[in-house]
């Protein structure tokens, strides 16, 4: 297995693709490409039908799989505010690859059996493929393809992210070897030689301490512990210095824990999501997520020190889990919320991806949100950080 990457901000589609084709190749180092994966900033959305034919013509025989971007990432670098063209190319032997793509109205209904969705990505569950999503946020019920996707593939890594560059439908493109299209979704399922890791920070670092849902309907939580949820937070917030009330006040978050069996909590046990309303009569916060009496839950906040910090305690975490692994390549897909607009320099999700994981063709783009699995279930998240790690499952043959 070998993977390459390269990027190019040429504000010419033809001579960028030509650039980054050309380093990517070389990169190879003689192996034809089986898989390429582009990505292209909305500076070429004149072009983006002229995509698949210009990527093809230095790939002939490769299956490519992108999607247009706010920004994109390759060769380890990242390409914001400008013109950005991100490929990478995989020589993988031993891996089938399995293409798709499809509708919104082509999802099998909320009861349909796990043999609909594999009749739809085209790959049995038994093969247990590792599924790469790349669906467009405005044409396309993501919450509902990853829920069906985990239902049918309980074994399988799904990563992923939605397609950027554009604000409204039909503004973004999905590439393939179909062409073209401006809706659904686009993917690819790889089994056989691979493993697929995945490492996915949501940016939040918690405040005060866990607790546990005593009381609850649907997505508001009525009690935690023997408090009122409002009471516990207005405790968070007395307590706190300055910084620490005005990133509850502007950035307020709350975790919960996915894995019940879990008595210490760490950097990505958690799913982060929104507080998005309290009761000032009642005490009872909303949160955009359904909860259940016993689960754990902790407040969390966020800023550019506290995605720093955790970004790198998650790559650590998967560095030492992990301390005889090399993988081959990687994909990032990151939040159009991260990047030099949070941390207020480029490159920095790479940078640290590089010093604590190791050097090796990084690839992805800036998205409208992210896919990837929290405790053993796989969700659409924001704000977050998402690394597909790719690796043969069984070494070269010496």
């Amino acid at each position: 297995m070998r993977w390459s990457s390269a990027v190019s901000d040429v504000s010419s589609l033809t001579r960028a693709v030509d650039d980054t084709a050309e380093r990517v190749e070389i990169g190879l180092e003689g192996p034809s490409a089986d898989l390429v994966f582009a990505f292209i900033s909305s500076h070429h959305a004149p072009s983006y039908y002229s995509v698949v034919e210009l990527v093809r013509s230095r790939f002939p025989g490769a299956t490519v799989i992108g999607c247009s971007a706010g920004g994109v990432i390759g060769g380890g670098h990242e390409v914001e505010k400008m013109p950005g063209v991100a490929l990478t190319a995989a020589s993988l032997p031993g891996v089938v690859i399995t293409p798709f793509e499809f509708e919104d109205e082509e999802l099998p209904s909320p009861d349909a059996s796990p043999s609909a969705w594999e009749a739809l990505i085209g790959v049995p569950a038994s093969d247990r493929p590792s599924i790469v999503l790349l669906p467009d946020p405005f044409t396309l019920r993501t919450g509902e393809l990853v829920s069906g996707l985990d239902f049918a593939y309980p074994d399988s890594v799904k990563i992923g992210g939605l397609a950027s560059g554009g604000t409204v439908a039909g503004a973004n493109a999905l590439f393939s070897n179909r062409g073209t299209r401006r809706s659904g979704t686009v993917g690819v399922a790889l089994s056989g030689n691979v493993v697929v890791d995945s490492v996915v920070a949501q940016g939040c670092r918690p405040i005060g301490d866990p607790m546990v849902v005593t009381g609850c309907r649907d997505n508001v939580i009525t009690q935690l512990g023997t408090e009122l949820p409002l009471d516990v937070l207005r405790t968070l917030f007395d307590k706190g210095d300055e910084r620490e009330r005005r990133l509850i006040r502007r950035s307020l978050q709350i975790g919960v824990l996915m894995d019940p069996f879990h008595d210490q909590f760490e950097a990505g046990d958690f799913l982060i999501r929104n507080v998005i309303g309290a009761d000032g009569d009642n005490g009872a916060l909303a949160i955009g997520e359904r909860v259940r009496e016993g689960q754990v839950v902790q407040f969390h906040v966020r800023d550019a020190t506290s995605a720093s910090d955790d970004l790198g305690a998650n790559l650590m975490r998967y560095a030492t889990d992990h301390p005889e692994t090399v993988p081959s390549g990687a994909l990032l897909f990151s939040c159009l919320g991260r990047g030099e607009r949070l941390f207020g320099r480029i490159d920095h999700d790479t940078d640290l991806f590089q010093s604590l994981v190791g050097t090796m063709p990084i690839t992805g783009f800036f998205c409208n949100g992210e896919i990837g699995p929290v405790g053993g279930s796989t969700f659409l998240h924001g704000y977050t950080s998402s690394f597909a790690l790719f690796r043969p499952k069984e070494p070269a043959a010496v």
